[in-house]
């Protein structure tokens, strides 16, 4: 026998709802001023990153982050990129890359590496509380996308192209290459283009929710 709902569940359904709602309807009025979006695919030249054979997070980060930038220039954003190319920069030259800009937003691509092959997941780095949240942001759509282990966001002071960027910046980890099964799935196609999009979706978020 079908029961009604009692009031009680009905209030805080509809209260459930309406928090829902207002998380989700865009906050026009309050959008951040996102102008350009400076991403940085981590490494290149002499600076191999983290690697596994022939497998090297410099080729990988710059992979993704070449399709990171196609798929902002599709819906309209500014882009610049750190590299474009297998070159190797400072992390003082990225930072200063994006301090050129104002309203941007920086993010950094890599790829995790770990002594022990266990280690698995995604992780987001940030720097300031700007940072802390498209950091949340971009997350977010990485776990969701990827379907993968949630090693969460943190700040670290301790990395220079972050600490050294004026705008709201972020140091992605997509995987670790150490990780044998994550190493395959960082290699295809289709898992970069799921991160390239949860990045995009991300930053968009941001700019968009507050």
């Amino acid at each position: 026998m079908h029961q009604r709902p009692s009031i009680v569940a009905q209030t805080l359904r509809a209260g459930f709802l309406v928090l829902l709602s207002a998380c989700l309807v865009p906050i026009h009025a309050d959008a951040r001023p996102v102008s350009r979006v400076v991403i940085d695919p981590g490494h290149g030249g002499k600076d191999k990153g983290t690697h596994r054979g022939s497998v090297y997070e410099k080729n990988l980060a710059l992979q993704v982050g070449l399709k990171v930038e196609a798929l902002l220039k599709a819906k309209g954003m500014p882009v610049t990129m750190t590299r474009r190319t297998d070159t190797f920069l400072s992390l003082e030259k990225r930072a200063a890359i994006a301090n050129r800009y104002k309203d941007a937003v920086f993010v950094s691509i890599h790829f995790n590496g770990h002594s022990n092959y266990r280690y698995h997941g995604v992780e987001t780095y940030y720097y300031g509380a700007q940072g802390q949240k498209l950091a949340a942001h971009i997350h977010l759509r990485l776990l969701s996308r990827l379907k993968i282990k949630n090693r969460d966001t943190r700040q670290r002071k301790d990395l220079a192209v972050l600490r050294l960027t004026r705008c709201p910046a972020v140091l992605v980890e997509c995987a670790y290459l150490s990780n044998p099964y994550e190493r395959k799935r960082a290699q295809k196609g289709s898992y970069q283009d799921a991160c390239a999009q949860a990045i995009v979706d991300g930053i968009f978020a941001y700019k968009t929710y507050r």
